[in-house]
């Protein structure tokens, strides 16, 4: 299958290694940055220095192309959709945004190629996990999603670090959270709803994020009592990004925030990921609660590259839907939504055990 990949970012450069790797994709990469590009000289890959921010560029550079995998900040998704129209391309991205995925939607009518946005984590992998859960339910009373990328050794006092991009973590913070409660689709406030759990052990907290949800909202509505979506942190995190975001103001400035959080707030490659879906309902008249939770670690050694963990998990999520796309067992045209994914079909996909090769979580309190 012929692919361009969009990007040659932190998670860009792992879906490349991936894909190139499997023998079954023809991939070109493209990325603005030549030292980018430079870094996947060893791959058997083709590569192209390009304004990925130009849709003409775009358009000419995807002709002849079967798919294009975009891996660029969310803020291009709309453009590269267009392009992918336009040039007649099967298209995927990452995106958590939920404007453009409405904008996405909508190119997608009546097109004769397949859009599928947001194939990351969350929303992504959270969203097919929690659709196979419902399915076993008669009745659906409560579906709630949770997930953290998070330093395996957090030092500083946000209790965190930088492990994917600071813009699409700082859009999720700011923007209106789709929910349903009471049976009714509400837009909740980002940063409210905060609630402490224990997995393993450790003490979490959890609060309002935006576009974790993906579609979910369409497709359970009507059938379930509670539906939301929480981003994961250590205890500590929620009260100084409240402080940062809303007494500070920052949340009408976040183009400062972001340069703060550059400069201030190292990266890591040592993190985890953490995956909780809970899923209550009737069942042959017996009320009862399904749960999935999983840890994913960073790889590090053992002759492998360094690997985080987002890295791991978010390139697992898109190119295992590609790979099922490639094998036919996605719809061929239109929109498609993350819960049209089987999640058996996704956890035996050779990219999707990242997520059944991971520790499955024992206990939960």
């Amino acid at each position: 299958m012929r692919v361009t990949l969009l990007g040659a970012g932190h998670i860009g450069q792992t879906i490349a290694h991936v894909l190139a790797g499997s023998g079954d994709f023809d991939v070109t990469v493209l990325d603005r940055a030549a030292a980018a590009l430079e870094r996947l000289s060893a791959l058997p890959v083709q590569r192209l220095v390009a304004d990925t921010s130009d849709l003409q560029v775009l358009v000419k550079a995807l002709r002849g192309q079967q798919a294009v995998v975009n891996a660029l900040p969310y803020s291009m998704a709309i453009t590269a959709a267009s392009a992918a129209r336009e040039a007649g391309c099967h298209y995927f991205d990452l995106t958590e945004d939920v404007a453009a995925t409405q904008a996405i939607r909508r190119l997608a009518e009546d097109a004769p190629t397949a859009f599928m946005p947001q194939c990351g984590l969350a929303p992504g992998f959270i969203g097919i996990v929690a659709h196979h859960l419902a399915q076993g339910f008669d009745t659906l009373h409560e579906v709630k999603m949770r997930v953290g990328a998070l330093p395996a050794f957090p030092t500083n006092a946000l209790k965190y670090n930088l492990t994917w991009s600071v813009d699409g973590l700082i859009n999720e913070y700011c923007h209106p959270c789709d929910a349903i409660h009471e049976g009714r689709r509400i837009e909740a406030l980002p940063l409210e709803g905060l609630e402490h759990f224990s997995m393993d052990g450790v003490e979490y907290e959890a609060f309002n994020t935006s576009g974790g949800l993906g579609t979910l909202c369409d497709t359970l509505a009507g059938r379930v009592q509670t539906l939301d979506y929480k981003s994961v942190r250590y205890p500590g995190h929620h009260a100084l990004m409240k402080v940062l975001l809303e007494e500070l103001q920052l949340k009408q400035d976040t183009r400062t925030l972001v340069d703060i959080l550059r400069r201030a707030v190292p990266a890591t490659m040592q993190d985890l990921v953490l995956v909780f879906v809970t899923v209550s309902g009737l069942r042959d008249g017996v009320l009862l609660q399904e749960v999935f939770a999983r840890k994913i670690f960073a790889e590090r050694g053992n002759g492998k590259p360094a690997r985080s963990a987002i890295q791991l998990t978010t390139a697992a999520g898109i190119c295992a839907v590609l790979d099922l796309f490639r094998e036919g067992a996605l719809p061929p045209r239109g929109f498609i939504r993350q819960e049209q994914v089987a999640l058996p079909d996704f956890l035996a996909n050779r990219f999707g055990r990242a997520y059944e090769q991971s520790r499955q979580v024992q206990s939960i309190g």
